[in-house]
Order: C-alpha cells, then structure tokens, then sequence
C-alpha cells in the first residue's frame, strides 16, 4: 500500500513539475534549519560565557523562519510547477514531399547492390536526413498506388514505413505509374482538407519524388503529370538502373530468374517515360547511376532541386501545461529579503566597567 503510495505521488510530481527533483532540497529543509537553530543556541551559550552581547533570540526564530520559508518557495518555484493549460500560436514554414517508389519486382535487379529497390531504400533515408522542417509522405506502387505513410515529420517513422517495404507492399500487375502519381495527390489533397489555410488547388508548396525503372505498362502517367502541373505540383523523377544492358529479375521462388519462352527476362531502365512525366509536370529528371558508391543520391537532389519550391508558412497551435513558478519566486525571494534586513551584524564585544 505504501509503495503504491509513493509511486503515485512520483507521478504526480512528474506530471506536475517540469524538475520534481528540486522538490528534495525542500525536503530537506526542516533538517538544515533544526541544525541551524541547534548551533545558533550553542553560539549564544558561548558568546554568554565571554561577556558578549547577543541579539534577542526572539529576531532570531523570527529570521530563522523567514529564511526557511523562502528558501521553501524558491525551491518549489525552481521545481517549474505548471498545472491548467495554454495555447500557443507558431508559424513554420515548410514543403510537403511524397515519394513515391516503385516497388515491382523489376526493382530487384541486381544491377546495383544489394538490389534497386535496396539502393533506393538507402538513398530515400538519406533524403529524410536532409528534410529538416519539411513534412513527408511514402507512397508504393506496382498495379496501384498505396500510401505507406502519411506526411509527417517523424523521420523515425518514416524510416520504419521504408524499411517494410517489398513488392507485397502493392498489388500484383502491371506497373502503373500514373496510378502512384493518382495516390501522391490524393496524401496531398487529404493534408490540405485537414488545414482550411492550405486549400488543394494551392499546391505550390508540394512536390513529388517519382523513383522507378520506367516501366510503366498501363499509359496513363502523362495524364496524371499535366493533371499534376495544373495543381502547381511538380514531379521529379528518378531514374534507377542500367539503361543498355539491363538486368535479369529474380524469380518469384527465389530460384534463379525470370525467364520467357526459354530466354531470360532482362529488364532496363527506361528513360524516355520518366523524363516526360517531369517535363510534363514542370519539373527535372535525374538518373541515378548504377553504382552504389555513385555520387548522385536523393539527398543531393533534394537539396539542389526541392529547395526551389516555395515554403508554406503553416500556423499551429501547441497546448502545454502552463508553469506557475512565479507564485512561489516572488514571495519567496520577498522572504529572503526580509530576513536579511533583520540581520544585525556581528555582535558587538559589550564593555566592562573602568575600561
């Protein structure tokens, strides 16, 4: 019952006060007075003995108190305790980025290493390390476009959604890659109708990182860009694998590769789609060279390209606990004071008759 007890009053006091560790020096406080007060009366008894005058012991409790008090008060202040709440205005300003990354079975050519998708999970955590303020969203796609993650700040989730994904992260079929570019809007326009200020049509704090092989299957991805660049969205794409000679894909069993008419399937990275979508939504089209150790990663094309578009100042509210110290500092520090000025001094020798 009693370790229940006190480990309520633990959290209570973690709740309730920004360092509930100063609360031990006010704990302490009786004990330092009472030893005070011990060695004042033993200073009195002592100065008696020798014929020296000693202030009334009455100012004396009457100090002794009016420090203990204060010291209380300043230590309880310094405590932060904060109870009710408050709301505070701020302004940020930042962009709204989705990627969206191809997720085919195509993207597990081993034309770079480990594979493409693996090289582009590694360039993507490197570009949620360039963010800074900027919110982010992950989109899969293969058949369809599925958001994995929602914009946000949280580069510890972002890099979680990342790291689960495979070609099981969309369905099975033919790559669409106007289907993805469908989805990337669709995380914008849902951002935009949580926050009045920020209505769909103004989009020119928004942009898309396409990555992919190019290849798309169903033609519907130049459709979706103009769509796109009428939003004043536009989409970088980013080109990943060998454009000449291609690679095999695993096959499905993990057992060799894909093969057709008993000839292996080679797939390369078709560039000529890619970089219509961009010029098509206003934006660049970046390859990506086959080299892990290659110079050219997202986090530089972030920074060279991204930075272009315009920040949007976004006005939030923060309600926190409202801290209360002032209630204690001030009477405390009051206390202090007039405990000093009932202060008199060292005490004067007293003076003894024909001297």
């Amino acid at each position: 019952m009693q370790a229940g007890a006190a480990e309520y009053a633990i959290i209570c006091a973690m709740r309730f006060f920004a360092y509930p560790e100063m609360l031990l020096f006010v704990a302490l406080l009786p004990v330092a007075a009472f030893a005070w007060a011990f060695m004042r009366a033993r200073r009195e008894k002592a100065l008696g003995r020798i014929s020296l005058s000693v202030p009334p012991s009455g100012a004396g409790g009457v100090q002794l108190a009016l420090v203990a008090l204060g010291l209380a008060l300043v230590f309880f202040a310094a405590a932060r305790p904060r109870w009710g709440r408050t709301t505070q205005k701020t302004v940020s300003r930042s962009r709204n980025i989705v990627v969206a990354i191809d997720v085919s079975r195509s993207m597990l050519a081993e034309d770079l290493r480990p594979n493409r998708l693996g090289r582009v999970k590694a360039d993507v955590a490197d570009l949620i390390d360039s963010l800074g303020p900027d919110r982010c969203g992950l989109v899969a796609f293969r058949h369809n476009g599925v958001a994995v993650s929602p914009l946000t700040t949280d580069h510890s989730f972002l890099r979680s959604a990342l790291e689960s994904l495979s070609p099981d992260s969309a369905a099975k079929g033919e790559t669409d890659i106007g289907s993805a570019i469908r989805e990337c809007l669709n995380v914008l326009d849902s951002d935009a109708a949580e926050d009045d200020d920020r209505p769909a049509a103004d989009g020119s704090h928004n942009a898309i990182i396409l990555i992919s092989d190019g290849g798309d299957l169903k033609g519907d991805a130049l459709k979706m860009a103009e769509l796109a660049k009428r939003r004043r969205v536009p989409i970088f794409t980013v080109g990943i694998g060998d454009p000449v000679k291609g690679a095999p894909i695993p096959a499905e069993n993990g057992k060799g590769y894909q093969t057709y008419k008993g000839s292996q399937v080679m797939v390369k990275l078709e560039e000529a789609t890619l970089r219509k979508i961009a010029e098509a939504s206003g934006a660049r089209y970046v390859p990506l060279a086959t080299l892990s150790t290659a110079e050219t990663t997202l986090g530089s094309i972030y920074r060279n390209y991204l930075r272009e578009v315009a920040a949007a100042e976004l006005n939030e509210e923060e309600s926190s606990l409202a801290e209360r110290y002032q209630f204690f500092l001030v009477p405390g520090l009051a206390m202090l004071l007039a405990a000093a000025a009932l202060s008199r001094g060292r005490p004067a020798a007293r003076s003894t008759p024909g001297k």
